[in-house]
Formats: structure tokens, sequence, C-alpha cells
């Protein structure tokens, strides 16, 4: 059994992969690109440098690249209203019964500190956490596991006790390679057959977790939210 748990955000507790693809397919358009859904597939779960690289060559050239991040960067630090990422399926009550169990949680994303705290505050969630560390923080990205051994770290907890909830391949690796367990629960793409076998479970959705929480987690006497 596992003593703690650890979450990937995008596309696993937030909904904005989908909302980030459509914005930049947008951008694209305006600027006389066609970018297909395919296309933008190439770059989920990879850190920002390698997103930039891919995305350059995607639009012929920096020039091109650089109006387009502009616009889609515009677009992400607009003025908040409705959450711009809302909560996937099965999310909150997941969260909910951890923390009903004392479960400690924490996020482990290749996104920004200040990214993570505000789109999980918008959504209400961020108080269930008890740690975030963001890809700000660490020399490398996904698929290293610097950010899952500095989450693990910082709710005092031994990586190989969390059980890790991932979407993606690279972030799939990145968990594994700290020494955590991995559920996978795909969101744009589906893993690898080579991602599947180092998984503990794949789930269509994070819905299905919360049977099994007794069953994966040790009960604790504190609570993360």
């Amino acid at each position: 059994m596992f003593s703690a748990a650890i979450f990937d955000m995008d596309g696993l507790l937030v909904d904005s992969e989908r909302t980030i693809m459509k914005m930049w397919i947008a951008a694209g358009l305006d600027l006389g690109i066609t970018l297909s859904p395919p296309d933008y597939l190439r770059i989920v779960g990879r850190s920002s440098t390698e997103c930039h690289e891919i995305l350059t060559d995607l639009f012929g050239g920096a020039t091109t690249f650089g109006e387009a991040l502009i616009r889609v960067r515009q677009q992400l630090d607009a003025p908040a209203g409705q959450p711009t990422f809302p909560l996937k399926s099965g999310a909150h009550a997941l969260l909910v019964e951890l923390a009903r169990r004392g479960i400690p949680c924490a996020v482990a994303s290749s996104s920004s500190v200040e990214d993570i705290k505000s789109r999980l505050e918008r959504v209400g969630v961020l108080h269930f956490f008890e740690a975030v560390a963001g890809g700000d923080e660490v020399a490398r990205e996904k698929p290293d596991p610097a950010v899952y051994r500095l989450a693990a770290h910082r709710l005092g907890e031994s990586v190989h006790a969390c059980l890790a909830f991932e979407d993606s391949d690279h972030g799939a690796r990145a968990a594994v390679s700290a020494g955590a367990a991995v559920v996978i629960v795909p969101d744009l793409k589906h893993p690898t057959r080579e991602v599947v076998k180092l998984s503990f479970r794949v789930l269509g959705k994070l819905d299905e977790a919360i049977e099994h929480v007794s069953d994966w987690f040790r009960p604790r006497n504190v609570h993360c939210g």
C-alpha cells in the first residue's frame, strides 16, 4: 500500500491540454499556418524547450512561432472569469476521498509553481495539496524524475511510498524513474505499450480510481485538505 499521492496537473487534474491546443491552432490560422491536432500532439508531455523547438519547426521559423506564442500567452493571461481550465471528471471526488482518509497529496507538474497554484485555486482544489513542485524549480523537466523527487521531499515521504497519477508518457517515465508507482489516465494521447508495461494501472478516467483508494493507500491521521 502507498502512503501518499502525487498528481500531474495539465491534462490530468485540469482539462488544459485540449484548450491550449485550440489556442495554438487558432493562432496558426491567424498567421496563415495550418496546425492540425496530430501536429500538436507531438508536444504533449514534453518539456518547454522541446515544445518550443517543435512548434518553431511547425510554424516555419522563430519569427512566426514568436508571434503565435504572444497570441497564446495573451489568452492564457486574460483576466480570470470562469475557470479557463475546468477540472477533469473525478478529480474533485478523488481528492475528497483521499483527504477523508488522511492521504497527503502533492502536485508534480512541468508548469510553473505560479501557474499550478493559479489554475488549481481557480477551480477550488489547491487546498487539497500539502506540497507543490513545478517545472521552473528543477534543472530538467519530465521525463527527468527531479520534479517527482522534489514533490515527495516536500511531502516528507519516500518517493517509493508514493502513487503518482499521470496522463502522458513523459510524465509516467518521470514518476517511475523517481521510484514511484504510476497510474496512467490518458488525455489526448494513449500511452505506448512500453509505458503501459511500466505502469501500476491504466484507467479510462480518474473516477475509476475512487473505488481503489482503500486498496491502494494506507490511511493516515493527517489530512491533505
